[in-house]
């Protein structure tokens, strides 16, 4: 009977029944989720000083400023001691992949193995420290200039903050985006997924109900239906294609004695090579790069409804999200990063000579430098696929303007495509992580 009520539940609930049953598991869930909630503790500590009302107004009138809190988990619109999030590291991180291949000492350490890798990750929290400091420092004049700040952090008569202050608010700010990192890695450690994604992940989902409300507000019934859909329609394009692999078959051949005598035998495998291989990054790229010519022109722009806006005021008109420069350019930009660091991740993982080292070969092509032409030849195919589907994605929000009423800025962040890609990637991982907890102790699992 019992078995009977078992097999009777649908798979996924079946699986996280059995999931929650396992002490081990159970104890990784439950940490995961602990964590979480100390981090949504303190993206709500504010620094001191900020004026909330404006916070908002600024919120609202800002379209570029959600990307921002995209990555700091939700805590920028609170501008708290977590208003950078893990996005320093992240870039910290990026920075280091990309100058492993032109550092001869970086490369050598990337082949030294698990402690080469351990090196690297230190000193991608060594530079996660100034990349911080530069990050939240420009904030801080940036939310200067807006006129956030009031009381006694602000000199009564040039209205910018006070050095002290503004010290106390960097360091805190820098801390709190250390602080997230560790929490990221106590996840990755002891719990279950990837920390830092995770991190972001918690905060994308924990805004998503208020985001829903004031769609709803705006857009009606239908327009909040159709925008559920909408995202429903880009969430199985994301999983669709993130999941899409080109399988290259490889050939080992191998010597074997038994009884005395030498014994040749082949066994085969296959490499599986990512449509999607560079994941979000493009899009990290894209963004910070179209975003710096309106955030750097925003600091001498006139105020908003001025009769006579400068020539500051109309870059950042240009570089808004409202014109179809930014969106073309968006598109462009997704599609050569795809590429560059597409190609940059490839050339580091040197398939070709970890084959021929391991006695490996693909079939009908010689090992070495042909394998490498060979190889390289298809990563650039598909990446093509990988390519146009961040692109596409990327430039998804503009099908908000199809919804009625969907024009506002709320639906345009609430489906803002690096978002989707987070929300999907870390469901995906922990479903996989999950998946594979449970074939190791005999259980069925769901992603089949």
């Amino acid at each position: 009977m019992a078995q009977q009520q078992k097999t009777s539940r649908p798979r996924l609930i079946q699986a996280m029944v059995d999931a929650f049953r396992m002490p081990d598991l159970r104890r990784k869930l439950l940490f995961t989720l602990g964590i979480l909630v100390v981090f949504r503790f303190t993206a709500h500590v504010p620094i001191p000083g900020v004026d909330s009302d404006a916070l908002a107004n600024l919120f609202a009138t800002e379209p570029l400023l959600g990307m921002l809190d995209l990555f700091s988990g939700g805590a920028l619109k609170f501008l708290s001691v977590a208003a950078m999030g893990v996005y320093p590291y992240i870039t910290a991180t990026i920075i280091m992949q990309l100058l492993i291949p032109v550092i001869p000492r970086l490369q050598a350490l990337q082949k030294e193995g698990e402690a080469g890798q351990r090196k690297l990750n230190l000193y991608s929290h060594w530079l996660t420290v100034p990349t911080a400091l530069l990050q939240g420092y420009g904030q801080l004049v940036y939310f200067q200039n807006k006129d956030i700040f009031q009381g006694a952090v602000v000199n009564p008569d040039t209205g910018n903050l006070l050095p002290l202050p503004m010290i106390a608010m960097l360091l805190s700010m820098v801390a709190g985006s250390v602080f997230l990192v560790w929490l990221g890695e106590r996840i990755t450690e002891n719990g279950i997924g990837n920390g830092v994604s995770i991190i972001i992940f918690g905060g994308i989902v924990t805004g998503l109900p208020s985001n829903l409300g004031r769609s709803y507000l705006q857009t009606g019934s239908v327009g909040l239906i159709s925008l559920l859909a909408l995202m429903l329609a880009i969430s199985f394009f994301i999983v669709y294609v993130s999941e899409a692999v080109r399988r290259i078959p490889i050939q080992y051949s191998r010597s074997l004695f038994r009884g005395g005598k030498m014994y040749r035998q082949s066994g085969g495998t296959y490499i599986p090579m990512r449509v999607n291989s560079a994941g979000m990054i493009p899009l990290i790229f894209a963004y910070s790069i179209l975003m710096l010519p309106a955030a750097i022109a925003s600091y001498f722009a006139t105020p908003v409804g001025a009769a006579d806006p400068n020539f500051a005021s109309r870059i950042v008109s240009l570089f808004g999200t409202e014109g179809a420069l930014y969106w073309g350019l968006l598109f462009l930009f997704v599609i050569g990063f795809t590429f560059f660091y597409t190609m940059v991740l490839f050339q580091q993982q040197n398939l070709a000579g970890t084959l021929q080292k391991q006695g490996g070969f693909v079939p009908g092509i010689r090992p070495g430098r042909p394998t490498a032409d060979y190889l390289n030849k298809v990563i650039t195919r598909i990446t093509w696929g990988g390519a146009i589907f961040l692109a596409l994605v990327a430039v998804a929000p503009v099908l908000v303007w199809v919804i009625p009423g969907g024009q506002g800025n709320t639906a345009l962040l609430l489906i803002s495509s690096a978002g989707m890609l987070i929300v999907v990637g870390v469901v995906l991982d922990t479903m996989r992580q999950i998946e594979a907890q449970l074939l190791m102790r005999q259980y069925e699992g769901f992603l089949k």
